[in-house]
């Protein structure tokens, strides 16, 4: 009996590591495919020069707050961003377009300039997608970020300024040169565009990302 139940605890020991090697390789193989042009990945239809230093490779994120598929992207892609190699610069770039855009797209400015994306980006999307807040106007973002942890007198004077007021035109022209209309979109290095749903999930549209990445360092 103990003879038995000893080979039937070595067999279920044998399968349950098998099927962990089996998982274990069948992630990063599908991580690491190399992706497909036309199906993973498309090329930008009038390149554009990246807004970088030399020898860095610029990954675009345009998005919106007001975007459901943004914000189920956003754990994503900050999980990403904390293990970025120093030489890939992540710039997200809030949208024209959907519910609200001029003050959402102040809203990420006003957070860049206080220091607070970080703090503050998945905040946002929850209180709007998950605890259904009505941040429309400035006073109201600022009372919510002022709530979260966040300096929202620093917020709101950035939110009114001049230098925020440039930066939303300058994500209206990105927008424009890259014809983007729809998110969560990424453009890496100016040259190639993906997305979760072009991909096929946030997380390979991100291994697309890395591998696109090493296609600039190696100068293809």
């Amino acid at each position: 009996m103990t003879t038995n139940m000893n080979r039937r605890r070595f067999s279920a020991t044998l399968l349950s590591a098998a099927a962990t090697s089996a998982l274990a390789a069948s992630g990063p193989a599908f991580a690491q495919a190399t992706p497909v042009e036309g199906k993973d990945f498309t090329r930008v239809e009038t390149p554009q020069p990246p807004g970088v230093a030399a020898g860095k490779v610029e990954v675009l994120e345009f998005f919106s707050y007001a975007c459901p598929h943004c914000s189920a992207f956003e754990p994503t892609l900050e999980a990403w961003e904390k293990q970025l190699p120093a030489d890939v610069v992540l710039r997200r770039v809030p949208v024209a377009f959907l519910m609200n855009a001029d003050n959402f797209m102040r809203t990420y400015y006003a957070l860049e300039t206080i220091g607070a994306v970080q703090a503050m980006q998945l905040k946002i999307f929850r209180g709007i997608h998950v605890e259904r807040k009505h941040l429309e106007k400035g006073e109201d973002l600022a009372a919510f970020v002022g709530a979260n942890g966040g300096d929202s007198a620093k917020f709101l004077a950035a939110f009114k300024s001049f230098s925020v007021n440039t930066s939303v035109a300058r994500a209206k022209k990105l927008m424009a040169d890259f014809k983007i209309d729809s998110v969560p979109a990424l453009i890496v290095q100016g040259r190639w565009m993906t997305s979760p749903s072009q991909a096929g999930s946030a997380e390979r549209a991100l291994a697309v990302v890395d591998q696109l990445a090493q296609r600039v360092r190696s100068g293809k």
